[in-house]
């Protein structure tokens, strides 16, 4: 492990941020990471207790709230789908936070329940029943149905239809179980309940969930020689009123306590957690003194109930008619070690097959097997789940390692030491964030090998297996990138362009943006690739605008047809292979085409990029030798030139109708037909590469004529997407990066992007939506919005009302077409 960089408060002369008692953060499977403060008041001298909310390739760019909580924040906890945030406090409050506009630096507290005056100490989003396993011993296999399986899980509770009701479960000191469901109109339904009849002091507790929709739910008072309990939890609806119905499970004692040699060692235990919020049969505890603390794993299992031989003869138990009761083993334990602070579980799902402690040798150290230990001497520990064994160990303090690498040990050093007081595994486990005592936030890479030497080879079969996985999740890839070196780019697009073409071609289809935008953010971390991430960008944005311009075709008779007219118009544009425009548009039904005269003309911005792209290739087809340049890709993409020989039909088409709406070209002719000049010229060019296993180099002939454009039309210049201000590319040199929240950072930008100053607008000039493609100015004047992962940037406020204007937003208002978040920008981020 190693740090990738810290990001911390500034520095007063009285600093006004000191961290929460207890401090907690999450992170989401967006790459969202929120933690709380507490904002003193010099004045009142009082407490504001503050929720922060940061994206991880923008930790500067910090979004701070005053949560309205009267007492201590006590849990944070990120919804499935990464985009709502539950907060709750010492006074049994709850609050539901939601983004506002989807912009990741914009959120709001939309809905909350509460226990008043009980402080919660355990806080879970209910279970939506999807589930997917990770089978890391297939991560050769070629099908994606055999790396990652969907299991049976079934919601907490479902609405009519099987659909997951929405909600959230919580557990508060007293002994009380809380549960507040969303229903679709808004409401919240709040049921309350003893998890047993005897009440007693909760200190800590959690919540998993079982594969038949039931939730446990173990706590602790927080002494040792207490028993850890545990409880099962039925949520229902009944006559519009939510209803909890709870059940005893097997309890247990931790080890330490009946060992005669440690009885009184460990008084309290201060970590309960399950392994994983699906996972109700494992839990992790941590009993802790004032110096040291010991961990134990633990596993429910069903076992035989001996039967006595009395009772045997009486009635005899055959096959599997034997009596079996739950029973709680315990599976691991650790020696005594530093007292630990605090606990990172990991998240992903993996599957373990043949026997839980024994995984294969190439698999051993994959990073999803590993959680994370913080200790007070500021040291950080990764250990297996299950065997609790050390995997990686990072050095917190600025003491000198030993000279011995594979030694665990390590010289002490005197004096208080910083230490994480809460932590969080990303959820790939390839990096882990912790808040230490100041309030500072670090950010720390753990290697997919977790320290031992694996062959190249192996480490890029494990990047690529947890890229697949987030390309099948739709989860965020930035810690993984935090792992690619510029060696490795190469590699990785290739083989993943491998892996997907090996998938079925409905799975392709869906996956078809999500892979181009995984290749765009890799091609970003090396010098040799770096003019592919215009090209897929460009590729993303059309893929968006001919399945929009498609969709606005409507068949001409009531009686639709088998196939829609996209396409139909997709069929007959393969099929026919004439060079002329117009004889392609004669085997076409052009009353299908027909739209209203001003939706025609509000779409002339997203056919004018159409028209200055294909000139732009074909431009630069004499220089196609060239890789530095953008657009060289599109030259061998028989996939892309196709569909903009489609757009270029429909367009052609639509002229007739509206001739405002054709793109506008500067010819040095007036008589100029420059529409069919660019089809004529395209088509060529698609002919050559229109099979991937039969492309052949474009003739002289095509070339030449591609040589006279520049002396025919003016080639436009294209606005490629600005080189993106994230944190991921000043990580490349493993050199630890310094920040400060709300200060961007005065970083020298990738040494790789001083060759693409050419292709991107300097400071002071002009700015594009790139979305609309409408001109913004110098220094525009309306709010504006930019993707956290590729830089697009776009305008808050829709300044068009027509409705193909809104179908075409639509495509891209929660998330960027790359799949990247938005987050608001300042009027003066020009």
């Amino acid at each position: 492990m190693d740090l990738a960089y810290v990001c911390e408060w500034e520095k007063r002369p009285k600093s006004n941020h000191c961290p929460s008692i207890p401090l907690v953060c999450a992170w989401s499977c967006r790459n969202l990471i929120a933690f709380t403060t507490d904002l003193k008041n010099e004045e009142e001298k009082d407490l504001t207790h503050m929720v922060h909310i940061i994206d991880t390739e923008h930790p500067w760019d910090v979004y701070s709230v005053n949560s309205g909580h009267a007492e201590i924040i006590t849990c944070l906890e990120w919804d499935q789908s990464g985009s709502r945030l539950l907060s709750a406090d010492a006074d049994g409050h709850i609050k539901c936070w939601s983004m506002t506009e989807h912009l990741a630096n914009s959120w709001e507290n939309t809905v909350g329940s509460m226990v008043e005056g009980d402080p919660v100490v355990a806080l879970s989003w209910l279970h939506n029943g999807v589930k997917l396993a990770l089978h890391v011993e297939k991560s050769g296999a070629s099908n994606f149905g055999e790396k990652f399986s969907r299991v049976k899980f079934s919601p907490s509770l479902t609405l009519f239809g099987g659909k997951p009701m929405e909600g959230w479960i919580a557990v508060t000191i007293s002994g009380l179980v809380t549960v507040s469901l969303l229903k679709p109109n808004g409401q919240v339904l709040t049921s309350t309940e003893s998890l047993c009849r005897l009440r007693c002091r909760v200190a800590l507790a959690d919540v998993a969930f079982t594969g038949g929709g039931n939730i446990v739910v173990a706590t602790s008072d927080g002494s040792s020689t207490s028993p850890v309990q545990f409880y099962k939890v039925c949520v229902s609806v009944v006559n519009e009123k939510c209803k909890i119905d709870t059940e005893i499970l097997p309890s247990l004692f931790m080890r330490c306590t009946t060992d005669p040699a440690r009885k009184d060692k460990y008084p309290a235990i201060t970590h309960l957690k399950f392994l994983a919020r699906d996972m109700s049969e494992q839990v992790l505890l941590c009993a802790s003194n004032q110096n040291s603390s010991i961990v134990e794993c633990w596993s429910l299992r069903k076992e035989g109930l001996p039967v006595n031989n009395i009772f045997q003869q009486i009635s005899p138990v055959v096959g599997d008619k034997q009596p079996m009761i739950l029973k709680w083993r315990i599976l691991s334990a650790t020696n005594d070690l530093d007292r630990v602070s605090a606990v990172a579980l990991p998240k992903l799902p993996i599957s373990l097959t043949n026997t839980d402690l024994k995984v294969a040798n190439d698999t051993k150290f994959f990073p999803g097997l590993g959680l994370a230990l913080a200790f007070h001497d500021g040291s950080v520990h990764i250990v297996h789940r299950l065997s609790l064994q050390m995997m990686a160990v990072f050095y917190g303090s600025s003491s000198q390692r030993p000279v011995d690498e594979q030694t665990i040990k390590r010289q002490r050093t005197a004096g208080p030491l910083v230490h994480f007081k809460a932590m969080q595994l990303s959820w790939t486990s390839l990096a882990l964030a912790g808040i230490d005592s100041h309030g500072k936030l670090s950010m720390l890479r753990i290697s997919p090998s977790m320290g031992h030497v694996l062959d190249m080879n192996m480490s890029l079969r494990h990047l690529l297996f947890l890229l697949e996985y987030c390309m099948v999740t739709g989860y965020d890839w930035w810690d993984i990138l935090l792992h690619v070196q510029p060696n490795m780019v190469q590699n990785l697009v290739e083989k993943l362009h491998e892996e997907y073409m090996r998938q079925n071609a409905a799975l392709q289809q869906v996956l078809s943006t999500r892979i181009v935008a995984m290749k765009a953010s890799l091609c970003k971390l090396s010098s040799s690739t770096i003019a592919r991430v215009c090209d897929y960008h460009a590729k993303l944005f059309l893929i968006a605008i001919s399945c929009t311009l498609k969709s606005l075709l409507r068949p001409h008779f009531l009686n639709t047809p088998d196939k829609s007219p996209g396409d139909r118009l997709t069929e007959i544009c393969s099929k026919i292979t004439d060079i002329d425009i117009d004889k392609v548009m004669i085997n076409l039904k052009t009353e299908e085409f027909v739209l209203e005269m001003t939706t025609l003309q509000s779409l002339q911005q997203l056919i004018q990029w159409v028209g200055d792209f294909v000139l732009y290739l074909l431009a630069s087809l004499p220089n196609q030798g060239s890789p530095v340049r953008p657009g060289h890709s599109f030259l061998r993409d028989g996939a892309s030139l196709g569909m903009f020989r489609e757009l270029m039909v429909v367009i052609r088409i639509w002229g007739l109708l509206k001739p405002s709406c054709l793109p506008v070209y500067t010819a040095t002719s007036d008589t100029q037909d420059s529409m069919s000049l660019l089809f004529r010229l395209l088509t060529k060019l698609w002919l050559c590469c229109r099979e991937e296993n039969h492309m052949t180099e474009p003739d002289d002939t095509l070339i030449d004529e591609c040589c006279l454009l520049p002396s025919q039309l003016l080639i436009p210049n294209i606005d490629w997407l600005p080189i993106n201000d994230g944190i991921i590319s000043k990580l490349q040199n493993k050199q630890l990066v310094r920040l400060q929240f709300g200060k961007a950072p005065g970083l020298v930008g990738h040494t790789v992007s001083s060759q693409f100053d050419a292709f991107v607008r300097a400071p002071g000039q002009p700015k594009i939506d790139h979305l609309r493609r409408l001109h913004l100015g110098a220094y525009p004047t309306e709010e504006c919005k930019s993707c956290t992962r590729c830089g697009c940037v776009t305008m808050l406020k829709s300044p068009n009302k027509i409705t193909a204007v809104k179908q075409w937003e639509q495509r891209w208002i929660k998330n960027c077409l790359c799949g990247g978040l938005w987050r608001r920008m300042p009027l003066s981020y020009s």
